[in-house]
Parts: C-alpha cells; sequence; structure tokens
C-alpha cells in the first residue's frame, strides 16, 4: 500500500506562522514519503536477505521512525482544524481531567513538553486501567504506551517552534500551541474509547 498525505484545513494560527506552518506540513509528507520508500525497498531487499542484512536491519529500525512521524503529525495537525475551540467544562473530558490532574492538566502536560530532548508529549487513555497516561515519546518510536489510544499530541521537535521563537522558545510555543488547539477534536477522540 501506498500512503498519501493528508491534507488539513488549517486557519491562521495565533503564534505560529503560516511559514512555520507550510515547513511543517513538508516535514509531514517528507514522513509519508520515507515511509513509503522503505516499504518498497524492503520488498526488493527481502528477495535476498543474506546479502542484505544489514540495509534490512537498518530500514526496519527506521520504518516505525516514518511511520510514527507520519501518524503523529496527523493527530497533531487534526487538532488545528476547525479553529480554537475551548474545552467543553462539563463534557466527560475536562471530568475526567479534574478527576485525574486537579485542574492541572495543562501545567502537567506543559511541563512533559518542556523537557529535555526532541519528542512529543503525549496523552493517552488507557481503557483497561480506565486511566490516563502522559508521557515523552523520544523520536516520536521509543516510549509510546503501547496499544494506548492517543487523545493529545504535543509536537516539541525544534522544528515546531525554531522558526518563531528561536532555540530557547519551547515554552512560547506550547502556550500558541494550547491556545490554537481545538478541543474538540481531543473530546471527540477520548468520547470514542472511553466509554
Amino acid at each position: 500500500m501506498q500512503y498519501v498525505p493528508k491534507t488539513f484545513s488549517l486557519p491562521a494560527l495565533d503564534g505560529i506562522s503560516q511559514k512555520s506552518v507550510d515547513e511543517h506540513l513538508g516535514l509531514y509528507q517528507g514522513y509519508v514519503k520515507n515511509f513509503n520508500a522503505i516499504s518498497a525497498k524492503l520488498v526488493e531487499y527481502a528477495a535476498d536477505t543474506e546479502k542484505n542484512a544489514h540495509a534490512l536491519s537498518e530500514l526496519i529500525r527506521r520504518k516505525s521512525f516514518e511511520f510514527d512521524g507520519m501518524r503523529l503529525h496527523e493527530y497533531y495537525f487534526e487538532q488545528f482544524e476547525g479553529g480554537s475551540t475551548p474545552l467543553t467544562p462539563d463534557g466527560p473530558l475536562a471530568q475526567a481531567f479534574e478527576k485525574a490532574y486537579h485542574s492541572y492538566f495543562k501545567e502537567y502536560f506543559t511541563a512533559i513538553g518542556l523537557m529535555r530532548g526532541p519528542g512529543w508529549a503525549i496523552l493517552y487513555w488507557d481503557p483497561v486501567g480506565k486511566e490516563f497516561q502522559a508521557g515523552f515519546v523520544g523520536e516520536q518510536h521509543q516510549g509510546h504506551f503501547a496499544t494506548l489510544p492517543i487523545i493529545l499530541a504535543l509536537d516539541v521537535w525544534e522544528h515546531a517552534y525554531l522558526l518563531d521563537y528561536g532555540a530557547a522558545g519551547k515554552a512560547k510555543y506550547i502556550e500558541a500551541f494550547f491556545k490554537n488547539l481545538n478541543w474538540s477534536v481531543c473530546e471527540k477522540r477520548f468520547a470514542l474509547i472511553a466509554s
């Protein structure tokens, strides 16, 4: 199967420039292209696994990086579609946040995003334990909570904020991210899995 980059209907974002968005979308498209290329090469190299053992192992290692980069960016950009929408105060997601985080979810999630190094701050829902799991996913393919559905994905690689805020601007970028977030997207994700 050949994956095709998704298109997103993004409004002008407050605090995240159009140039930054365009560059970021280009990076996303690169993940899709690279995943397709790796998938094709794996089939080709599998014809002689002994001869291509080293190339195969490197491509297999790289495949999850490209795939996760593709999918996480799809979660990320989808969260801006439709424009900024506040979290429904008495909705199920807000109530679950209150129970789990006692009104400090944004501060907690921001602290995860501010960890050193490239990666993603991701909020998951564990349908077995009936609780949130939040974590830092380094290089997008390391540190995931296996099988857990994603509620919120925050890209904190430098490419997400460097153009607008410089190397030391991660905190300002995270504020802009929350300012532009369409919480209804996250609420729909939560509703699909938390019942």
